[in-house]
């Protein structure tokens, strides 16, 4: 290979500037001691010294690639990191084709071998990737960051995030997996199994501004002072970042928006970070805006349980009409709108003629089938026989009505003898209850799932990591063992809620509306 060659294939970007560089390339020095001797060449280029440099590092670090870490156990700098100090600023730019000439100034560059495409980096170093680097190589405490800094704990833990998605930091697999017992079915695909998101439901008060006639609960249950509250906060996220999940709080009630501390709780949520979601009823448009002006939500949920005449039966004279006009006002300020029906025996025929109505209004459309529990009971749910036909129709409905959502496991069973791709489910791949989600009634009670009956502990006399990882937390997200040879039990489970509502053991039996046996079904 002639010294023009060499020059060429070990330092494109410089001989691109200077192609005449290749004369200072010897075999027993580099281009950058060579260029050191021609002040000639330098004269019209004086960044090329410190350009050769650089690019002789990039290409040492192109050729050699070396392994990293693919499941640390704690956040890490990335250990191909280097951080280069140059006198010319813009040099990084020349690898990319940027025309802009470096200028005399001092700046810091950042050398890494990306973890995912494990293409070599080299960019500035901007004020937060110093800062992230110091933080994590030496172990500082995110809530002290935030205090010496000015920022909040979130916007630290989001530069945080930013610094393992660019590659410069490696962060830790999430922590909420399945069991090796877990069943797997048919199904080996590690995201059935991996939870990346922590959904906390917070019923934050049992005020309602409705009296439903399938309510679940409208026992007197205190709900917690704003101090208590803010100390809730804190303990989610100690738990988040132990499992290395994103955490979301799902504010509800009765309706979160009338506890009387609702707007500095919420503050309080968005400044940890948290993705913020709201299921309530309609309210004023100040109170929205209020809300979103310290951080948007992820949705806000509002009810219907069918068309008007139906629907004002289970929730009250006049509830239709301001469900519609709330959406409407949902959208003009940007939130994304969702809709849920609980489906019972008396509105089922009704579900496609509201998706009509809510097309273009509600950004999701879905449904819960009735849980027999609390005032529910009352109230009759879907006849079993009937169940299989209606999902198939809703499912064919979904071509003309882009509003309607898979929510019911059992669309999975669907999609299983179709042969199509698997849905989310109700939370997640599966039922989700006690293992990617988790609810807080407001006198502290956690439970597995809010539509049953389903304690698992306090949070005001333990933890949520002890409660999480309590034996029974672990019997509610082992599910039913009837469950166990099932062929998609990662994306199924049935409801649990649904169950206990008609008498079964949550724990033995199966949803009553399986209908994995049924060839007809």
């Amino acid at each position: 290979m002639t010294t023009r060659d060499a020059a060429w294939e070990h330092y494109p970007v410089t001989m691109n500037i200077l192609p005449e560089a290749h004369r200072c390339l010897s075999a027993d020095q580099s281009l950058a001691d060579g260029l050191q001797s021609r002040p000639d060449l330098l004269q019209k280029h004086p960044f090329l010294v410190e350009l050769a440099q650089v690019e002789e590092r990039y290409q040492r670090l192109a050729a050699r690639p070396p392994e990293l870490p693919t499941r640390p156990e704690k956040r890490l700098v990335n250990p191909t990191l280097e951080i280069l100090e140059v006198r010319w600023s813009n040099l990084a730019s020349l690898f990319s084709g940027s025309p802009v000439p470096p200028v005399e100034r001092e700046e810091h560059l950042l050398l890494y071998l990306h973890p995912g495409d494990r293409k070599v980096i080299l960019r500035p170093a901007a004020d937060h990737d110093l800062l992230i680097l110091k933080i994590v190589a030496e172990e500082l405490d995110t809530r002290k960051v935030a205090e010496d800094t000015g920022l909040t704990i979130g916007q630290v833990d989001d530069l945080l995030y930013r610094g393992a998605e660019t590659g410069l930091l490696l962060a830790p697999p999430s922590r909420l997996v399945r069991p090796a017992d877990f069943p797997r079915g048919e199904l080996s695909q590690p995201h059935y199994f991996v939870a990346q998101t922590f959904t906390l439901q917070w019923h934050i008060t049992q005020a309602c501004d409705l009296h439903c006639k399938h309510c679940y609960d409208r026992s007197d249950r205190q709900p917690m002072s704003l101090q208590t509250g803010i100390q809730v906060l804190d303990d989610l996220y100690d738990f988040c970042q132990s499992h290395n999940v994103f955490t979301q709080v799902t504010f509800t009630g009765g309706n979160p928006l009338l506890y009387p501390h609702f707007i500095d709780l919420y503050r309080e949520a968005a400044s940890r970070g948290f993705l913020t979601a709201v299921l309530g009823n309609p309210m004023p448009r100040k109170r929205i805006e209020e809300m979103l002006a310290i951080q948007m939500v992820e949705f806000y949920q509002v009810s219907l349980e069918g068309l008007a005449d139906h629907n004002d039966y289970i929730r009250g004279p006049g509830h239709f009409d301001r469900v519609l006009e709330f959406l409407d006002l949902l959208r003009e300020l940007g939130v994304y709108s969702m809709v849920m029906l609980t489906l019972t025996r008396d509105n089922m025929d009704q579900v496609l003629e509201l998706a009509a109505v809510l097309e273009g209004r509600a950004d999701l459309f879905t449904f819960n089938r009735l849980a027999m529990v609390g005032e529910g009971a009352a109230l009759a749910s879907v006849p079993v026989e009937r169940f299989p036909g209606f999902l198939s129709r809703y499912q064919e409905a979904m071509n003309r009505y882009g509003c309607l959502g898979l929510k019911d496991n059992f669309f999975n069973l669907l999609r299983y003898r179709e042969g199509r791709p698997y849905t989310g489910g109700c939370a997640g791949f599966g039922c989700g209850a006690a293992f990617n989600f988790l609810s807080l009634l407001p006198d502290g009670e956690v439970h597995a799932c809010r539509k049953l009956p389903s304690y698992l502990g306090n949070i005001h006399e333990e933890s949520l990591d002890s409660i999480y990882h309590g034996p029974l937390a672990e019997q509610y997200r082992l599910g039913s063992s009837g469950c166990r040879s099932c062929p998609i039990r990662p994306v199924c489970g049935g409801c649990l809620a649904v169950s206990y509502g008609f008498g079964r053991d949550i724990f033995t039996e199966r949803d009553p509306y399986c209908f994995i046996d049924n060839p007809t079904g």
